[in-house]
């Protein structure tokens, strides 16, 4: 939250964090409990097949609830249609990006994050989800997710990612540094590249600025197939 107010990128209302939404996710699990899609795994890592869907069947064991064990949904790839992303273009369903079944509980008891983010992005407030391209097979287990409890879906844009010399993609997990923080201007000029966004001018000297250049002289990135 640091990092975007230094950027000027506010936010309307109050934050809102996920560990407050439990009440939202319980509700949408017995939904799904309900509608028949659930079904307990008592997988570990070992037993998973290689696309990480359940590798014993668990589907068809009904294992007791009293055991340890994770909550999975059987997907039905027919509820979900190909999507337009804004940035990447057209996306279709595949196998790779929507398997057969995956995780919306785990084993510890934790919510999954497909589940947790399918809910809290189809909230009426949001709109719009823009993350990173390394996200978008996630993105068609979460709309898959809203179909299923009878949820919007909002529009999504994934941007390209950014990678380091050694080929890996810059972020925490990668050990990337920290956005600095006190050069903000010049880190939102960098961004607007990277976005083939026009250029501010030279005149435009603070975050501001910047921002409301960028806003007045946006135009939708062009999918990476069309780039020239």
């Amino acid at each position: 939250m640091a990092a975007l107010r230094a950027h000027g990128l506010l936010w309307d209302g109050q934050v809102i964090y996920q560990s407050q939404s439990a009440d939202a996710f319980e509700r949408a699990l017995a939904q799904l409990w309900q509608s028949g899609t659930l079904f307990r795994c008592r997988c570990t890592r070992a037993d998973l097949k290689k696309t990480g869907t359940c590798g014993q069947a668990c589907v068809s064991k009904q294992h007791p609830d009293d055991a340890a064990h994770s909550v999975r949904v059987s997907v039905d790839r027919s509820l979900l249609p190909d999507f337009e992303d804004t940035f990447l273009g057209p996306q279709v369903v595949t196998v790779e990006a929507l398997p057969e079944d995956f995780i919306v509980k785990r084993r510890d008891g934790l919510f999954a994050y497909q589940l947790a983010a399918a809910i809290d992005d189809a909230l009426p407030h949001f709109n719009h989800i823009v993350r990173g391209e390394d996200l978008l097979d996630s993105t068609h287990r979460q709309r898959w997710l809203q179909a299923a409890l009878g949820l919007s879906s909002p529009h999504y844009a994934h941007v390209t990612l950014l990678y380091g010399a050694d080929g890996h993609k810059l972020s925490k997990q990668n050990g990337a540094s920290e956005v600095n923080l006190d050069q903000a201007a010049n880190n939102l000029r960098q961004c607007l590249e990277q976005l083939h966004q026009a250029p501010p001018p030279a005149s435009a000297r603070n975050v501001q600025e910047i921002l409301e250049h960028a806003i007045a002289q946006w135009s939708p990135p062009v999918p990476p197939a069309q780039c020239s």
